[in-house]
Protein backbone atom coordinates (compact mmCIF):
# COMPACT_ATOMS: atom_id res chain seq x y z
CA UNK A 1 0.00 0.00 0.00
CA UNK A 2 1.08 3.47 -0.28
CA UNK A 3 -0.68 6.67 0.99
CA UNK A 4 -0.44 10.19 -0.79
CA UNK A 5 -1.77 13.13 1.45
CA UNK A 6 -3.51 15.95 -0.53
CA UNK A 7 -5.16 19.00 0.57
CA UNK A 8 -8.76 17.81 -0.20
CA UNK A 9 -7.94 13.64 0.31
CA UNK A 10 -6.11 11.08 0.84
CA UNK A 11 -5.45 8.51 -1.86
CA UNK A 12 -4.89 5.26 -0.47
CA UNK A 13 -2.93 2.86 -3.81
CA UNK A 14 -2.90 -1.02 -3.36
CA UNK A 15 -0.11 -1.80 -5.58
CA UNK A 16 -1.86 -4.99 -6.53
CA UNK A 17 -5.46 -3.82 -6.63
CA UNK A 18 -6.65 -5.38 -9.02
CA UNK A 19 -6.64 -8.85 -7.67
CA UNK A 20 -8.76 -7.42 -5.15
CA UNK A 21 -12.54 -7.96 -4.77
CA UNK A 22 -13.45 -5.50 -4.94
CA UNK A 23 -11.26 -3.91 -7.08
CA UNK A 24 -10.55 0.08 -6.35
CA UNK A 25 -11.85 2.07 -8.01
CA UNK A 26 -9.06 3.81 -9.48
CA UNK A 27 -6.83 3.06 -11.72
CA UNK A 28 -3.62 4.54 -14.10
CA UNK A 29 -0.58 3.48 -16.23
CA UNK A 30 0.24 0.18 -13.95
CA UNK A 31 -2.72 -2.30 -14.68
CA UNK A 32 -1.45 -3.84 -11.65
CA UNK A 33 -2.10 -1.20 -9.30
CA UNK A 34 -5.60 0.50 -7.82
CA UNK A 35 -6.28 3.49 -5.65
CA UNK A 36 -9.31 4.47 -3.61
CA UNK A 37 -9.47 8.35 -2.70
CA UNK A 38 -10.56 9.43 0.31
CA UNK A 39 -12.62 13.02 1.18
CA UNK A 40 -13.20 14.52 4.38
CA UNK A 41 -16.80 13.49 5.43
CA UNK A 42 -16.58 9.72 5.77
CA UNK A 43 -15.39 6.94 3.49
CA UNK A 44 -16.96 2.83 3.42
CA UNK A 45 -14.71 1.64 6.64
CA UNK A 46 -15.74 -1.84 6.17
CA UNK A 47 -14.81 -2.00 2.31
CA UNK A 48 -11.30 -0.54 3.37
CA UNK A 49 -10.99 -2.94 5.93
CA UNK A 50 -11.61 -6.07 3.54
CA UNK A 51 -9.53 -4.36 0.74
CA UNK A 52 -6.72 -4.49 3.67
CA UNK A 53 -6.81 -7.63 4.96
CA UNK A 54 -6.29 -9.02 1.23
CA UNK A 55 -3.68 -6.93 0.51
CA UNK A 56 -2.15 -7.79 3.47
CA UNK A 57 -1.92 -11.70 2.18
CA UNK A 58 -0.17 -10.56 -0.93
CA UNK A 59 3.64 -10.83 -1.76
CA UNK A 60 5.28 -7.72 -0.93
CA UNK A 61 6.45 -5.59 -3.59
CA UNK A 62 10.04 -5.59 -5.10
CA UNK A 63 10.29 -2.00 -5.73
CA UNK A 64 12.58 -0.94 -8.46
Amino acid sequence: MSYHVFTRYVKVTFLKGATLCPVPPGSGKDLDSRWVDIYEGGFDKERMATWIQQAATLPGWRGF
